[in-house]
């Protein structure tokens, strides 16, 4: 059975490169049980004896007569879509980091199912960990992460559930036979509302344009207006990888103090921790950074393959402000994105996602982007997460993090998704500019901690 690649998603096979892929993914970290040793042993068995399901039994085939299309497989190798790794004795948390990093470096087989994933041992303070990617073209993050908890119990009992690759999607409503005329009247509505969203865009693009000849302040998305900044050195092969997590109700209530949003909080620290990493390295910029954001287009319940997204590009926090003072122009510019983004129509976001993916991907493999402006300085994501705690064969999942993917010369990803009472930040960065992604880390959290200050919190008793 064969399935025709949507644009957005065709997009992704088409401007990945070995330095630029596009697949994503998440690191699960547990909590052993006392006195269950081959709990470990239990999970990997377990897996590599289900089949996987559509989209993960998909191959994609770009090339031939037909057009652009993903192939169903029957035949699968359980020993390489499902490893077991074991850290050494005496490894650290930041050894499961460089492990995760080198894993999460190359491109996944085309020639096989898009996805791998492994199952760590040896994690200290009695956990393991479970690294799972898959690309970009058949998953997106939100989907994503949803089948992730899906995989997972709401209680401690000794199960393995089917994992993500293995859950099936709810069977589409069954239509009744059309006639030839209805399909042809389906075909001319599917293409005018493609113009019209063309039109949308390529309008508001317009005015952009206009208004910076005219040099007047830019507001709302700023795609390709960003200036050049370390997250922007040509990407390498190598991946760096850190974790962060932030109590979640004080977050809310960080950011209820400042009329802004939890997502406004999560890109305001991010920023802050961003600008103060490069002070300590060397490396200030003198300008603020332009994030994309990627907006879900998911309607509650849409359990459709493949990925459904857009995305905004909001100017942030000038370098040398003030915690209180930089959430608020994050959280003003932010809302002023979502506004423009809000008057498009859902087939009009959609097409400006494929646009903006397809033009940075051209001067990424043209390198054009190195002369010219880049599409932004880094990707920020909020992904929604679970609030009941999850187990996996009695193991309690302790967090959840992301790991992102690094293409048209953006380097650097913060993923963040919230579980239980914390929220999780994944940032995966291009190791050639950004080797010290635990540092940054550690920045994003004294910036969170400053930023509570100013809002007259004070820290949670230990």
């Amino acid at each position: 059975m064969t399935k025709p690649i949507p644009p957005l998603d065709l997009s992704w096979l088409l401007i990945e490169s070995p330095a630029g892929t596009t697949h994503v993914g998440a690191m699960l970290l547990f909590e052993k049980p006392a006195g269950r040793a081959p709990i470990v042993r239990e999970i990997v068995d377990a897996y590599r004896a289900c089949t996987p399901v559509p989209p993960f039994n998909y191959v994609p085939e770009l090339l031939g007569r037909s057009a652009p299309h993903f192939r169903e497989v029957t035949d699968w190798d359980p020993y390489y879509h499902v490893g077991h790794l074991a850290l050494p004795a005496g490894a650290s948390y930041d050894d499961l980091l460089r492990l995760v990093a080198d894993l999460h470096e190359p491109q996944l087989d085309r020639d096989r199912p898009l996805f791998r994933c492994w199952v760590i041992d040896g994690v200290p303070d009695g956990m393991f960990a479970i690294y799972t990617k898959t690309h970009h073209s058949i998953i997106d993050g939100e989907s994503g992460l949803r089948r992730l908890y899906a995989g997972l119990s709401t209680t401690d009992r000794r199960t393995v559930p089917p994992p993500a690759f293995a859950l099936g999607t709810p069977e589409p409503p069954a239509h009744s036979a059309t006639s030839l005329a209805a399909r042809i009247a389906d075909s001319v509505r599917g293409a005018l509302m493609q113009v019209e969203a063309l039109n949308q865009v390529s309008v508001g693009a317009l005015r952009k344009v206009l208004a910076g000849a005219l040099r007047s302040r830019l507001e709302g998305s700023l795609p390709f207006v960003a200036q050049h900044g370390p997250t922007n050195a040509p990407l390498h092969i190598g991946r760096s990888f850190a974790t962060l997590s932030l109590p979640l109700d004080e977050m809310r209530r960080v950011g209820r103090h400042f009329g802004a949003t939890l997502n406004d909080v999560a890109v305001s620290v991010i920023d802050a921790g961003l600008h103060a990493y490069l002070r300590e390295t060397g490396r200030a910029v003198a300008h603020p950074f332009i994030a994309m954001c990627p907006v879900s287009m998911r309607a509650d319940g849409d359990t459709a393959i493949g990925t459904r997204v857009s995305a905004i590009f909001p100017r942030l926090g000038d370098p040398g402000a003030g915690a209180a003072e930089r959430i608020r122009q994050v959280a003003d510019s932010v809302a002023s994105c979502k506004k423009e983004l809000g008057r498009m129509s859902s087939e009009a976001a959609m097409t400006y996602a494929v646009g903006l993916v397809a033009l940075a991907g051209l001067g990424a493999s043209t390198h054009l982007d190195r002369v010219a402006r880049p599409a932004c300085n880094l990707v920020i994501s909020n992904v929604a997460g679970a609030k009941e705690t999850r187990y996996l064969n009695g193991a309690r999942l302790v967090g959840i993090y992301p790991v992102s993917a690094l293409a048209a010369s953006i380097g650097l990803n913060a993923t963040l998704a919230s579980y239980h009472d914390s929220m999780d930040f994944g940032f995966v960065g291009n190791s050639a500019a950004l080797d010290g992604l635990p540092q940054l880390a550690r920045c994003t959290r004294r910036a969170y901690e400053e930023l509570r200050e100013a809002a007259g919190l004070q820290p949670a008793a230990v």
